[in-house]
């Protein structure tokens, strides 16, 4: 009898969960004119600073997004932890995938950066373009002079 009383109040519990759960879930929806105009400010903060802002935009339990400007080229970077979705909404980039880090820095648990990255592919970048990077995987941001780029990201928790 304590057995069937467990089983029936785990799925009680359980059922209770989930409803709590679907209540209190809710989509997040970025159009990219909206996207555009947020970014309005990193222009900004990029002009004042190295070329380069970004915001986090939302968390979430194994992913976050973020919005991004450059004016500038980046260095080399690479995530242990975390892949890289891009979505380009305006400009013009080229992103360079593989490779090694060149001068490497741990700036952060599982974070890499260094001066630039030494080998690997070339690819251009242009309004709708999307990009996934595999976590552990060199990749560095060069704009050309003159040019800008804004792109939102999805940081995709990986397990190392």
């Amino acid at each position: 009898m304590n057995r069937i009383f467990a089983r029936i109040l785990s799925f009680v519990i359980l059922i209770s969960s989930i409803g709590a759960n679907s209540q209190s879930m809710v989509s997040d929806h970025w159009s990219r004119d909206k996207l555009l105009a947020r970014a309005q400010h990193l222009r900004e903060l990029a002009a004042q600073g190295d070329g380069s802002a970004s915001e986090t935009l939302d968390k979430y339990p194994r992913h976050y997004t973020m919005l991004a400007f450059r004016n500038k080229s980046g260095g080399g970077e690479l995530h242990q932890n975390f892949a890289d979705f891009f979505n380009i909404l305006d400009g013009h980039a080229i992103l360079i995938t593989g490779g090694e880090v060149a001068d490497v820095k741990t700036t952060a648990p599982g974070e890499i950066r260094g001066s630039s990255v030494k080998g690997g592919s070339r690819q251009e970048l242009r309004p709708g373009d999307e990009v996934h990077i595999p976590a552990g995987m060199p990749h560095q941001m060069l704009v050309p002079d003159g040019e800008t780029v804004t792109y939102f990201v999805v940081k995709i928790q990986q397990s190392p």
